[in-house]
């Protein structure tokens, strides 16, 4: 590459971290290094290691740039029940293969560092950030829908978890029949028990 046409600020960073994307995916946090993402971006070695010291610094940014950052759409149908099964319609959509691809490329990562899934989700989440059905129940209570009183965490995002666990131990999209079965038969009867 020339001088005159050398990638330098925003462009170079969006090569830099498109390339680390592609290294994620295609070869897992082991082949995640930072001679393979040099080699992808078409730049050396001592250009990542100027924005980002080490490896898992890089990490951080290539996941906040290409998962982080896109937040699932959290609907306002006017009912409880149509934002909860269009906000889950919605991560299925948006997530599904993402979130598996993801857990099974992390396994390194999460063995190296001792962490988990949880403790990754909230360092991608900005601080003090509420869950999309935490904003999905304050919708219902602001619209007199469920008394305002407190609710367990584990309670109100339930739907989302049991999504996340049936997505990880089936590898696909759920169905439709599933979404509406939990919020129908466990997650509102659960919610208005309280």
């Amino acid at each position: 590459m020339s001088l005159n046409t050398r990638r330098r600020g925003a462009e170079l960073e969006d090569a830099i971290l498109d390339a680390a994307w592609t290294v994620l995916i295609e070869q897992g946090y082991s082949g995640f290094t930072f001679e393979a993402i040099a080699a992808r971006a078409g730049t050396s070695r001592p250009v990542l290691y100027r924005r980002w010291p080490q490896r898992d610094d890089l990490l951080m940014a290539t996941l906040r740039r290409n998962w982080g950052s896109k937040p699932i759409p959290v609907p306002d149908t006017g009912s409880l029940r149509d934002d909860a099964i269009t906000y889950l319609r919605n991560v299925d959509y948006g997530r599904t293969g993402l979130m598996t691809m993801i857990s099974a490329q992390l396994i390194d990562y999460f063995r190296a560092t001792g962490t988990n899934f949880r403790d990754l989700r909230d360092s991608l989440r900005p601080p003090g950030a509420p869950t999309g059905f935490h904003r999905i129940v304050a919708q219902a209570v602001a619209r007199g829908d469920l008394p305002d009183q407190p609710r367990s965490p584990r309670v109100v995002d339930l739907p989302f978890d049991l999504l996340r666990n049936e997505m990880l131990m089936t590898m696909r999209s759920v169905s439709e029949e599933w979404i509406a079965e939990t919020v129908d038969e466990v997650w509102l009867p659960l919610l208005r028990a309280i």
